[in-house]
């Protein structure tokens, strides 16, 4: 689904939600209420400008004190990588983004992040990864790190790690996979109007992350548990 499409399915009596530079911000009526939309749309970088400009419509809606959701929609690139980005400290604008939203779920904003097409690394982690809840559409294209970057990284073969994705969902790409592993809440049906299923995710929001938990159910976080376990062990040894 396009943004339009989705606003329009969301807000069907119209809405005010308007995309500048790639940013997305603005609000429609929802359920007797308010539905704040923030996010990236056709697949831009996110830099440090758009970092704060985010982080502010996220803030001016806490200012309000109205408790109003806040749905993060995504279709974005990585972060910016540019020198000036990075000389100025990206790293701490991507940081104070999701440390925006997680304060206003804290102040009674639930957040939701919506991927409907791609997004990666640290645009992905201070968008839509910083969400209570994060659902997708069919199509979407999520990743931490692609699997290029991965083997830049690591100096394994890309081969070796296409065939290690096949079994291992926990660093691999694609939407799927980010449901095995809990990162993806639900998928979407986009021939029913999303504001009834987008009230259906607010109405079912668990009261702390359980994106753990649902990783460990579906089979995506094999070794979570016992990870955890020696975790636990470590910290009591001191």
């Amino acid at each position: 689904m396009t943004l339009a499409e989705i606003l329009s399915s969301l807000f069907p009596e119209g809405h005010a939600v308007a995309v500048a530079d790639g940013l997305i911000s603005g609000e429609g009526p929802f359920r007797g209420g308010r539905l704040a939309v923030i996010g990236l749309d056709g697949d831009v970088a996110l830099g440090v400008e758009g970092a704060c400009r985010l982080a502010g419509h996220v803030l001016d809606v806490v200012r309000r004190a109205e408790r109003t959701p806040i749905l993060v929609a995504i279709d974005s690139d990585s972060q910016r990588m540019s020198r000036r980005d990075e000389l100025l400290g990206l790293n701490e604008y991507l940081a104070h983004l999701a440390k925006a939203l997680l304060f206003a779920d804290q102040k009674g904003h639930p957040t939701v992040g919506l991927i409907y097409g791609h997004s990666a690394a640290g645009a992905f982690i201070a968008t839509a990864l910083a969400t209570r809840v994060l659902v997708g559409l069919p199509g979407a294209n999520p990743s931490v790190m692609d699997l290029p970057s991965v083997a830049r990284v690591t100096k394994l073969p890309l081969d070796r790690l296409e065939a290690m994705a096949k079994d291992t969902p926990v660093f691999a790409p694609g939407l799927d996979n980010m449901v095995k592993t809990g990162a993806v809440q639900a998928v979407l049906d986009p021939d029913r109007p999303l504001a009834a299923q987008i009230a259906a995710v607010l109405d079912a929001m668990p009261e702390r992350d359980a994106r753990d938990r649902a990783g460990r159910e579906r089979g995506g976080r094999p070794l979570a548990e016992e990870i955890a376990a020696q975790v636990v062990r470590e910290a009591a040894l001191g």
